[in-house]
């Protein structure tokens, strides 16, 4: 078939064809916003799940619902060891500038300018962030250096900012879990107060299932603050209508037991459906598409799943930290307790709690309970048993 015709989308936070799956996602964030907009407080959304669920794709189709609804959106991906200040400050400043012209700015715009000035020279005193905003820095206010303190006067200038214009700021964040313990509480501590001042303001943000621990250590009262709903694989019946309806738009069908073959493999986990479904249009002659055709294109797919979404995650390792994971690759999918991989390896668990960690602190492992890891990636002990030997 024509690859120009390709509908899947097998890359990253590319959203698919068709979204499924994601309807009480999105009705949750559908009430956040109305909330706020009606002066009411409503709990703001951290969403979880593994590798390839669909997180980032999510966090743009609310972007996109929000800015249907006349709200202003700012979107980052956190990265480790960033200027996380400096990023806010950045991000703060598009979105005041969203918020109307700086002709058009009313008192309050003019005063989260003047907070985002005194923000901005004590995060990065370079002054580049807030160049070309044109005020003199707010003395007393944002500018204590102690980073929860200025983050939440930021916040709150930019939120009466926002109800001033009768609109509201949504901050977009993925990646989440990179964010330092000081970061993450400093963050939490802004939006708290922004909801108490019952401001047109919130977080969005999405990571790895280890996101409600970390949130829960930076600030006790983060789980009264946010809802953490996790994402994971499909449904079967959601997993086919995923893979079947794009291609019935282009008046190609698939047989049903090809349907069920690929959901099998892929375990209903979003990129992989589309990585299959990308791989069986290339290589299918014409349609329908047959439970043959999915057996032809399964190395195929295998061999792409490997060289670029798994390899690169592996490749990130250390000899010792590979070693860790294929021990637990052997033991199975399940999460593993630290005694058991450490005793495969004839070690103990004392001895590699600091691999333990690293791998933790890559985003490769997750702790699901205590002295528990698993995987964030989803099938990547089948992977690292058919490439690694223990």
């Amino acid at each position: 078939m024509r690859p120009h015709d390709n509908p899947y989308t097998p890359n990253a936070g590319a959203r698919p064809p068709i979204l499924v799956g994601r309807d009480d996602q999105l009705e949750t964030f559908d009430i956040l916003l109305d909330r706020l907009r009606r002066g009411h407080t409503e709990q703001s959304m951290l969403i979880t799940g593994l590798r390839g669920v669909g997180k980032t794709v999510l966090l743009t189709t609310f972007e996109e619902r929000a800015r249907d609804r006349s709200w202003t959106t700012v979107e980052a991906e956190i990265t480790k060891n960033s200027d996380f200040g400096g990023r806010m400050a950045q991000l703060a400043r598009r979105a005041l500038l969203q918020l109307a012209p700086r002709a058009r700015w009313k008192d309050r715009a003019k005063r989260a300018a003047a907070v985002l000035r005194s923000f901005q020279v004590t995060v990065s005193p370079d002054g580049s962030v807030t160049a070309g905003i044109g005020v003199d820095a707010l003395e007393g206010v944002a500018d204590s250096g102690e980073l929860a303190e200025d983050l939440t006067d930021l916040l709150v200038a930019l939120g009466e900012a926002a109800a001033d214009h009768e609109t509201g700021v949504v901050f977009l964040l993925d990646e989440v879990q990179f964010l330092t313990t000081v970061e993450l509480e400093a963050l939490i501590a802004a939006l708290h107060k922004s909801v108490q001042r019952q401001l047109p303001i919130t977080l969005v943000g999405a990571g790895l299932p280890q996101l409600p621990r970390l949130a829960g250590e930076a600030k006790s009262y983060a789980e009264r603050l946010f809802k953490f709903p996790t994402i994971g694989r499909l449904a079967s019946e959601e997993a086919a209508r995923a893979l079947v309806e794009p291609a019935k738009e282009l008046d190609v069908a698939y047989e049903s037991e090809a349907v069920s073959a690929i959901v099998h493999y892929t375990d209903g986990y979003p990129y992989f459906l589309q990585e299959y479904g990308n791989v069986l249009w290339v290589l299918t002659e014409r349609p329908p598409i047959s439970l043959s055709d999915v057996e032809t294109a399964q190395e195929a797919v295998e061999a792409k799943l490997d060289s670029s979404f798994f390899r690169v995650r592996a490749e990130r390792t250390t000899e010792l930290e590979l070693r860790y994971m294929r021990a637990m690759a052997e033991l199975g999918p399940e999460p593993q307790q630290a005694k058991d991989v450490a005793a495969l390896l004839d070690r103990t668990s004392e001895q590699l709690g600091p691999t333990r960690s690293r791998l933790i602190d890559k985003g490769l492992l997750y702790t699901p309970g205590h002295g528990l890891a698993a995987f964030t990636v989803p099938q990547f002990d089948r992977y690292i048993r058919r490439t690694y030997d223990l």
